[in-house]
């Protein structure tokens, strides 16, 4: 297609207007276009049918010279009527192939000359209905222009003939077409990224923008899949009345919303100010681009359906087959590719389910179904204040599931369900950050941080605390006033509702306030002057916490953009950590944490299993379930309570984790520990293992404490096979993951005990994962003392005083 432009423009006057066209189209369009009581839709249709009015005059201008068999069809945006005020003109002059060329081509030049005349952009083609249809199969931009073409003169059968066709073709070749015009979008999305959080923003071609709500259309006209039509039309509608008004402001036919341009932009649609011109255009984006998500999905199962189905029913003797729902979690399954609830889920009974099914999607690398996050948000209730501790720990899986959490969380957010989770954040939900070195809108930043701290959780004890800081750390850009002061203040309020202790509390809101102080220290101040380093101990406060602002730190820079982190300043705040560490660790106790839990009194309940386990020779245990729990001040404890007594020999560790992950039960919490029996017993003397354990069932309801007993008899007298049990449970049900989890950390603690060597494993939690470490260390001739078992959300931290066969520490070999 051949397009010419002049550099006339329409805002000439008036009289010289009125001499431009037969139906002085110039003037009437430059009256329309400053009609300050008519924008948006009715001045983008009114001008269309103003443009159709002029062309269909020129088109009968000497009517008697028209040939028969001739239309004139208004294509692409002028086909839908979105005439924006600097937009180009879409035209194709069909014709059959009886007319004469003469005419024809006469016809043209009397049709195009006076549009260029006035200055505007024309792209043009005359064609016959089958040159059309030609054409359109071998461009796919063609073809989708086609599918918006509207009759504007001449022969009505011509251009209705011609729709119908092009429809018909597009139906047709979707299984082809549909394919690539994905391919298209996701290039575009490359080259000019996504609108939903630039600075600057490319109005039609950012990912989220008006190429993507054209390309909804198309696939809805190809039947196979439909978008999600609510809020899709209202963010299109803005999306084209920014356009409109940056048109307008500029005199141009630009699609870039400038710096310079989004004051004057803001003031002519009656906002405040560019802030909100912006976050309007960001909210209307992500509606896209949420949608072009979903529609694709859509149309990659349909497609997958039709490719599969022939095989399946020849296999099947013409019989179809039902996808198969595989369990994730207590109420949430994947089924054909997506995370969806299952048919026994209750969401207006279970107010976790929604982070539940949010990191069991994230977790497994899937998308949460439309229907699921829908019917979440229409019926879940609110969580209670402060949450119940599973709703925190699915908060923490889906955070450190890395890249898929961002997929999930924005499926939550186009429903709601972040702000009604997580009230906090309405503020900070599509704030543009007017800074060079930024890449994302500040919501999104904080989630990024969050998923670049997944990356770093092998390097903290706290793996969770370090993922909350990171989701928070800007929290307080929504406020006036100092950021990090004003997040602190947040971050408490924040972390406390979400049921963490008071000491993790304090630990969250040190971080978040001084989540700029290390790299702003290292880089701006002398670290040789023992004040600066004096300073930042003091602020700090201890090791770990110390440990996790240096993880925070990192996270926080890259999620920033290419700018905000490098070598040089990597080294820097490497350097003043290894030197705050020092004076820290003066003031550290090391890790008697354990040394004390070691030599805590067993309590009545402890006393009683471990004498009936000596006494009978084999293991005793009792299952607490949380309504028989006592209410205590702290946090509401994760899971039930699973007490077990065992006469002490080798592989019990390895033996209890390994059946408790045969019935689908999870380690959130363990201790193992050797207990002296209580004197003063006739016949009793010497000491037991006991572990006290929380464990949470996966989904489904807990084993009877008999069932566990029995299989733990076997599994300690080597009858019963855990690791082939194992391996059939994950044949038949693989465990997928969205990312590649950091590598596993192992790490001796230096002088952690004088008793025991201390070994410290820091991992992706995932089933028999402590039954597998129990066996390493049996494999490894050592003998376990006391084990102490964090899961914190997906990951695990555990520890183990582990001795020699004298019973002694490990040798330094």
């Amino acid at each position: 297609m051949n397009v010419r432009t002049e550099s006339a423009s329409t805002s000439g006057s008036a009289s010289e207007a009125e001499g431009s066209g037969p139906s002085g189209y110039a003037a009437a369009r430059l009256r329309l276009l400053h009609e300050e009581s008519r924008s948006g839709p009715p001045r983008r249709s009114a001008l269309s049918g103003l443009t159709d009015d002029w062309l269909a005059g020129l088109f009968q201008a000497g009517s008697e010279s028209v040939p028969r068999g001739v239309a004139l069809v208004a294509v692409g945006g002028y086909g839908r009527g979105e005439l924006s005020p600097r937009s180009d003109l879409d035209l194709l002059l069909l014709h059959d192939a009886n007319a004469d060329p003469a005419e024809v081509a006469a016809l043209a030049d009397r049709l195009w000359y006076p549009v260029w005349d006035l200055g505007l952009a024309l792209d043009h083609s005359v064609r016959t209905p089958s040159q059309a249809r030609k054409t359109a199969g071998e461009d796919l931009k063609v073809h989708l222009g086609l599918l918006d073409a509207r009759h504007v003169a001449g022969d009505l059968g011509m251009t209705a003939g011609l729709r119908t066709a092009v429809l018909a073709d597009w139906r047709n070749q979707a299984p082809k077409r549909l394919p690539e015009l994905r391919e298209l979008c996701e290039e575009r999305a490359e080259r000019h990224g996504e609108l939903g959080h630039l600075l600057e923003p490319d109005l039609k071609e950012a990912r989220g923008g008006l190429r993507d709500a054209t390309a909804l259309r198309a696939v809805a006209a190809s039947w196979l899949a439909d978008a999600p039509r609510e809020g899709l039309a209202d963010a299109r509608r803005r999306l084209l009345d920014v356009r409109d008004a940056l048109h307008l402001a500029t005199g141009r036919a630009t699609d870039r919303l400038a710096l310079q341009e989004q004051d004057q932009v803001a003031a002519a649609l009656g906002l405040l100010d560019a802030d909100i011109l912006l976050r309007q255009v960001y909210e209307s984006a992500r509606v896209v681009s949420y949608a072009s998500d979903v529609t694709w999905r859509e149309v990659g199962r349909v497609l997958r359906a039709r490719s599969v189905r022939p095989r399946l029913r020849a296999m099947l003797g013409g019989r179809g087959a039902v996808a198969e729902r595989t369990p994730l979690a207590e109420g949430v399954v994947e089924h054909d590719g997506e995370v969806v609830l299952a048919r026994t889920a209750r969401p207006e009974r279970d107010p976790v389910l929604p982070l539940r099914a949010a990191a069991a999607a994230a977790q497994a690398g899937l998308p949460l179904s439309l229907h699921a996050v829908r019917r979440l948000a229409a019926s879940v209730k609110p969580l209670p204040t402060p949450w119940p501790a599973e709703a925190r720990e699915q908060l923490v899986t889906l955070l450190g599931a890395g890249r898929p959490t961002v997929e999930v969380w924005e499926a939550l957010e186009a429903e709601g369900l972040i702000t009604q989770l997580l009230p906090d954040w309405e503020r900070v939900r599509c704030r543009p950050q007017r800074n060079a070195v930024h890449t994302w809108t500040v919501d999104r930043h904080l989630v990024e941080t969050a998923v670049r701290a997944a990356e770093l959780t092998r390097r903290v004890g706290r793996p969770d605390l370090l993922l909350i800081a990171a989701l928070l750390h800007d929290i307080g850009k929504g406020w006036p006033g100092d950021h990090s002061a004003a997040g602190e203040i947040i971050a408490r309020d924040v972390a406390a509702r979400v049921g963490f202790d008071a000491g993790d509390v304090a630990v969250v809101a040190s971080l978040v306030r001084h989540h700029l102080l290390l790299v702003e220290t290292a880089t701006r101040r002398d670290l040789d002057d023992p004040a600066t380093v004096r300073g930042v101990a003091e602020a700090v406060g201890s090791v770990g916490t110390l440990e996790l602002l240096h993880a925070l730190t990192e996270a926080d820079a890259l999620a920033t953009g290419p700018a905000a982190w490098s070598a040089w300043r990597g080294a820097l705040v490497a350097d003043l950590v290894k030197r705050v560490t020092a004076v820290l660790s003066g003031d550290e106790a090391g890790v008697a944490r354990a040394e004390g839990a070691a030599d805590r009194p067993p309590t009545a309940e402890q006393e009683r299993l471990a004498v009936e386990a000596f006494r009978t020779g084999g293991p005793v245990l009792a299952l607490r379930a949380r309504a028989e729990e006592e209410a205590s001040g702290g946090p509401e404890p994760l899971g039930v309570e699973l007490l077990i007594a065992v006469p002490e020999q080798a592989g019990v560790l390895s033996a209890v984790a390994g059946v408790l992950a045969v019935h689908r039960l999870a380690v959130r919490t363990a201790e193992l520990r050797e207990v002296a029996l209580p004197s003063g017993i006739e016949g009793v003397a010497g000491s037991v293992l006991l572990l006290d354990w929380r464990v949470a069932a996966e989904y489904g309801s807990l084993p009877q404490a008999a069932r566990l007993r029995a299989d733990l008899v076997r599994a300690l007298d080597g009858s019963l096979d855990i690791a082939g049990r194992l391996r059939e449970r994950d044949a038949a049900y693989p465990r997928r993951r969205g990312t590649v989890a950091p590598p596993p950390r192992v790490t001796v603690a230096p002088a952690g005990s004088r008793l025991a060597t201390v070994i410290e494993v820091r991992s992706q939690d995932a089933p028999g994962l402590l039954h597998r470490i129990g066996r390493a260390l049996e494999a490894a001739g050592v003998a376990v003392r006391s084990a102490h078992v964090s899961t914190l959300g997906a990951n695990a931290v555990d520890a183990f005083y582990v001795t020699g066969a004298d019973g002694a520490p490990l040798s330094g070999e």
